[in-house]
């Protein structure tokens, strides 16, 4: 299935959009910020028709989570509705191009509790599946077909969010991210993250994202682990995570030099489903990563 890039950020730099706190979500609820949402979207509707493949479209909610947006104004009852109208809002704009589609369905997507990019230093996970039952209760209640969590830097926080994911009667994806050298930001290795959590709380299977596609070589082994990848969301950019937070320009990379680079782990991920982007990718990497000029 192909999903969408880095939303994030393709809205700020590209779009100029103004998101407080790195969250889209609030978007949804402006005329401009819908507009703005559907302009994004609407072009992966687009990409997926001409190459003629399954479209997975994921709302625009990693920062959906309670610590993320009380800053921002929202409460319990108003992350509730405004995830709920992520996946209407999708499952809207699919809606109008079903007959051109191969097929389609919408994701839930949520994030760490805290920084994506940083080691959560060690995490209950029945404190964490208390923590993300909410966000994945709202989108089993709008319809979504699954949900997926970004950038996770911690086992604990992993297996409590897939037992959340059970609990609202959702499939899971486990999205790790990994540093330069194709470790989790704790220095843990990939393969020990993904047979930690397996053998806690199994998910549906495991994705990695924020990472440029040579930072995840360096995690292969060629261990039984890379069965249990099924989705792939690369950055555009070979810059460390510490590099990237000092950025005030985007690095887009080169999109078919990035296509390019991605190739080799679709070998060794025999059994990859999702194929998209993460920071700084737009429709343009994603297109390329398809095939599709």
């Amino acid at each position: 299935m192909l999903t969408d890039g880095g939303i994030e950020t393709d809205l700020i730099f590209n779009r100029g959009v103004d998101l407080p706190e790195f969250a889209a979500f609030p978007l949804l609820d402006t005329d401009e910020g819908r507009a703005a949402l559907r302009a994004y979207f609407i072009e992966y509707v687009d990409l997926a028709v001409r190459a003629q493949v399954p479209l997975l479209l994921e709302t625009p909610t990693w920062r959906a989570n309670a610590d993320h947006a009380t800053g921002l104004g929202y409460d319990t009852a108003a992350l509730d509705r405004v995830n709920r109208a992520a996946v209407d809002f999708l499952a809207a704009i699919a809606q109008e191009r079903t007959a051109e589609l191969v097929s389609w369905q919408v994701g839930g997507i949520t994030g760490p509790r805290g920084d994506g990019y940083l080691s959560a230093g060690g995490v209950d996970p029945a404190e964490a599946a208390d923590y993300h039952l909410p966000q994945l209760s709202s989108f089993a209640a709008a319809g979504a077909s699954r949900a997926t969590v970004l950038t996770m830097t911690d086992v604990g926080e992993a297996v409590g969010f897939a037992q959340a994911a059970a609990t609202a009667g959702l499939p899971a994806v486990i999205g790790f991210t990994v540093e330069t050298d194709g470790r989790l930001p704790d220095g843990s290795t990939l393969a020990a993250a993904v047979d930690a959590v397996d053998a806690a709380a199994a998910p549906t299977y495991f994705l990695v994202n924020c990472a440029h596609p040579t930072h995840i070589t360096a995690a292969l082994d060629g261990g039984a682990w890379q069965q249990r990848v099924g989705g792939l969301r690369v950055n555009a950019s070979t810059m460390s995570h510490a590099e990237l937070d000092e950025m005030e320009v985007l690095d887009d990379g080169d999109p078919v030099q990035l296509a390019a680079d991605q190739a080799p782990l679709l070998d060794a991920f025999p059994n990859i489903e999702v194929i998209g982007g993460c920071c700084g990718t737009d429709v343009r990497h994603v297109a390329a990563m398809w095939g599709v000029s």
